[in-house]
C-alpha cells in the first residue's frame, strides 16, 4: 500500500498520466498547436518557475490555514472541470415547452451528450463559464466577440439519423428581439414589418451561431432525404415514419354532454391543464392525444365522435402561408400537409430557379455566407450569373413529438449542421410545474436514460 502511494505521489507519474490525458485531447480536437501546452504541463508538476495557480498559498510548516483561500481554490478547480466537461462532453439542458410530450415532458432537466455527434469548437471562445448566451436578469451577452473562430466539429461517436432526438440551436435565433426574446424575429417581421418589430420589440440583439437558443426536437429528414406529410403522419423517400409511441396530435372530441372522467384522462398520460370541457359542443375542441389513446377513447362510454386535425390549404390560423415554410404562396403547404421537400446534403448541385429558390436562399446567403441577387430572371450569387448551387453542409428536418404543438422546422426550415449540439442522454430530474412539492417530483423519470 506505501509503495503505491510513492507511485500516485511520485511527480513524473503524475505528470506522465496528465500529459498523457492532455495529448489524448489534442489528438481528438486535431489541432495541435495545443501541443505547446505540455511545456506548461511540464512547469506545473516538474520544474515549477512559474506559480500558475497564483491564488494559492503555500503554507509554511504549523502555519494556519486560510479556509478563505482553499475555497477559492476549489471554486476555481470547480469551474474549470464544469466548463470543460460542458464544453466537450454534458451539458444540462431544461424542457421549457410540451413540443415533445410525451417523449420528453415540460419539466424534464437532460443531460446532453455533446460528444455523440462530435463537439463542436467553441465559434466564440471568451465566454462566461456556464452560461450560455446572456447574463441572468441582465440581458446582456454573456461573451465577447474579439475572438472569432470557424465552424469545427471535433470526431463524434455517431453521425445524426433518421428519428433521433437531437438538441441544436434555433435557425431563426441569429436575431432576437430584446422585449420578446423567445419569439421568432423573423416571423414578426414577415407578419408585421421590420420597422414596426424594431421599433416595438427591439433593440435587436444578434448572436452567433454558437450561442443560440437550443432547441430539442426530433430528426425525421436527414440530407439527402425526401419529405413528405400527408393529414398530418410523415413519408420519407415515400415510406412511412417508422411508429414511435410518443408521437401526439390535435383532436376534436365530442361527447354526450359529460366531461370525460379526469382520472381517466391522467391515467392516460394527458396533462389536465390542457384539456378544457366546453357544454356548448359539447366537448373539447383541441385535446392532445397519441394513437393508443385514441383507441381507449374510441372505447370510453361519454364519447360520441373523435376526430384528428388536419389543416388544408390556405392553412387555418394562427398558421398563414407567412408563417409556414418556405414562407411563399407558390407553395401551398399546411403543417399536416407539407412537402415533397427535399433535404440538401454537403456537395449535392440543386439547379436554381425563381421557383425553387425560395427554398434554398437562406442556406445560400445566411447559412453558407453568400451574396445573392436577382435581377429579372437571372441569379447571381457573389455577383456570378449561375443557374445551379452546391451545398456545403449537411441539413436536416427537424419536428416535434407533439406535433400540433411544436415550433419546428415546418416553421424555421433547414437546420444545418453546424446548429447541431447533442443529443438528450438522462433525464436527471423531471418537475412538473402544475404541481406542489413533492406531488410536483415525477419520480419515475429520475435518471431515466433516453
Amino acid at each position: 500500500m506505501r509503495k503505491i502511494r510513492e507511485i500516485l505521489s511520485n511527480k513524473w507519474f503524475r505528470f506522465g498520466v496528465v500529459a498523457f490525458s492532455y495529448l489524448l485531447w489534442v489528438i481528438w480536437l486535431s489541432n495541435y498547436w495545443w501541443l505547446i501546452g505540455l511545456i506548461i504541463i511540464y512547469d506545473i508538476y516538474i520544474t515549477k518557475k512559474v506559480k500558475w495557480a497564483f491564488w494559492k498559498k503555500h503554507y509554511k510548516e504549523g502555519e494556519k490555514r486560510n479556509p478563505w483561500l482553499d475555497w477559492l481554490d476549489a471554486i476555481i478547480f470547480a469551474l474549470i472541470a464544469a466548463t470543460f466537461i460542458r464544453m466537450y462532453f454534458y451539458e444540462a439542458y431544461v424542457i421549457p415547452s410540451s413540443s415533445m410530450e410525451r417523449t420528453l415532458m415540460t419539466g424534464d432537466y437532460l443531460f446532453v451528450s455533446k460528444s455523440y455527434y462530435g463537439p463542436r469548437v467553441p465559434e466564440t471562445p471568451l465566454s462566461l463559464p456556464l452560461i450560455h448566451n446572456s447574463i441572468p436578469g441582465l440581458n446582456t451577452p454573456s461573451y465577447l466577440e474579439w475572438i472569432k473562430w470557424d465552424y469545427r466539429r471535433m470526431p463524434g461517436r455517431h453521425k445524426v439519423e433518421r428519428d433521433d432526438i437531437v438538441v441544436f440551436g434555433f435557425p431563426h435565433g441569429d436575431t432576437v428581439m430584446s422585449k420578446m426574446p423567445m419569439e421568432d424575429y423573423y416571423k414578426h417581421v414577415r407578419l408585421s414589418g421590420k420597422p414596426y418589430v424594431v421599433a416595438t420589440f427591439g433593440p435587436l440583439i444578434v448572436r452567433p451561431v454558437d450561442k443560440k437558443d437550443n432547441y430539442v426536437k426530433r430528426c425525421v429528414a436527414v440530407a439527402g432525404d425526401t419529405l413528405e406529410l400527408q393529414h398530418g403522419r410523415v413519408f420519407v423517400n415515400g415510406a412511412p415514419q417508422k411508429e414511435i409511441p410518443g408521437i401526439q396530435y390535435a383532436y376534436y372530441i365530442k361527447t354526450n354532454g359529460m366531461p370525460i372522467n379526469s382520472f381517466t384522462l391522467e391515467k392516460m398520460g394527458i396533462a389536465l391543464h390542457e384539456t378544457v370541457f366546453s357544454n356548448h359542443l359539447p366537448g373539447y375542441s383541441c385535446i392532445f392525444l397519441t394513437d393508443e389513446n385514441v383507441k381507449q377513447l374510441k372505447d370510453n362510454p361519454v364519447v360520441v365522435e373523435i376526430e384528428q386535425y388536419d389543416d388544408i390549404y390556405p392553412p387555418d390560423y394562427p398558421d398563414s402561408v407567412l408563417t409556414i415554410f418556405p414562407f411563399d404562396s407558390n407553395f401551398q403547404w399546411t403543417r399536416d400537409n407539407f412537402g415533397p421537400l427535399w433535404v440538401p446534403a454537403k456537395g449535392a448541385t440543386v439547379e436554381l430557379t425563381l421557383e425553387n429558390l425560395p427554398l434554398y436562399r437562406r442556406i445560400i446567403e445566411v447559412y453558407e455566407g453568400n451574396s445573392l441577387r436577382i435581377d429579372g430572371e437571372t441569379i447571381y450569387i457573389n455577383d456570378v450569373e449561375t443557374d445551379n448551387y452546391t451545398f456545403k453542409m449537411d441539413y436536416y428536418f427537424m419536428m416535434g413529438d407533439n406535433r400540433h404543438n411544436s415550433l419546428d422546422s415546418r416553421y424555421s426550415g433547414f437546420v444545418p449542421e453546424d446548429h447541431i449540439v447533442g443529443t438528450p442522454a438522462m433525464i436527471w430530474m423531471s418537475t412538473d410545474n402544475n404541481k406542489g412539492f413533492p406531488k410536483n417530483i415525477r419520480w419515475k423519470r429520475l435518471l431515466k436514460p433516453i
